[in-house]
């Protein structure tokens, strides 16, 4: 009887000690996910805010540039109006319309380097410690997936577009092909 209650309180302890190790683990993991959290939270914050300074920086840049072009477009404008004005009707008229395909082909030019320009990133990696590379690497790295991200939901959306356009082409000739014959004696698809 002894022998049972002896080994019965052995138990009883090894079920404690077992109990107390489970509950010091279960707090160091509570610890562990709350400081991860907190890291996280501030990582976010940081990305929050250099995103925020991005966006200005960009938003600053594309205005200014804007404004650049509104003036060039003002200069421009005004050039043309002055050599429209020196020459007569018929070859200003030929020249206005060359200005202005090449116009649109500079513009074109000009918003594809602006675009370019406002996504290319300075990539200043000479005086950062591992720790910051590795940083900027997996900020670098987000930026790619979200990019990666936006094509796909561009080219899934292209795609649809140019299903629609394919339907709405077919219902089209679909409907002309009834219309032709409508006036032709058809009716109800037996001739008379």
């Amino acid at each position: 009887m002894e022998k049972d209650l002896l080994e019965l309180q052995t138990l009883i302890d090894v079920h404690f000690e077992q109990r107390k190790k489970e509950e010091e683990e279960l707090v160091a993991l509570k610890e562990r996910i709350e400081r991860r959290r907190a890291e996280r939270a501030q990582q976010q914050r940081c990305r929050t805010e250099k995103e925020r300074e991005r966006q200005a920086k960009m938003a600053e840049e594309r205005m200014r540039k804007e404004e650049e072009e509104a003036k060039k477009r003002a200069e421009d404008d005004a050039k043309k109006k002055k050599v429209l004005s020196n020459m007569g009707a018929h070859f200003g008229g030929y020249l206005v319309k060359a200005e202005l395909k090449r116009g649109k082909r500079q513009t074109g030019r000009e918003m594809k380097l602006r675009i370019l320009s406002e996504r290319k990133k300075p990539l200043n990696i000479d005086n950062m410690g591992e720790d910051k590379l590795r940083e900027k690497a997996q900020e670098l790295s987000d930026w790619i997936q979200q990019l990666e991200s936006e094509k796909f939901d561009l080219m899934e959306k292209m795609k649809m577009q140019k299903y629609e356009i394919n339907v709405l082409y077919n219902r089209i000739s679909h409907a002309q092909k009834f219309r032709k014959g409508a006036g032709k004696g058809r009716v109800g698809g037996r001739w008379k």
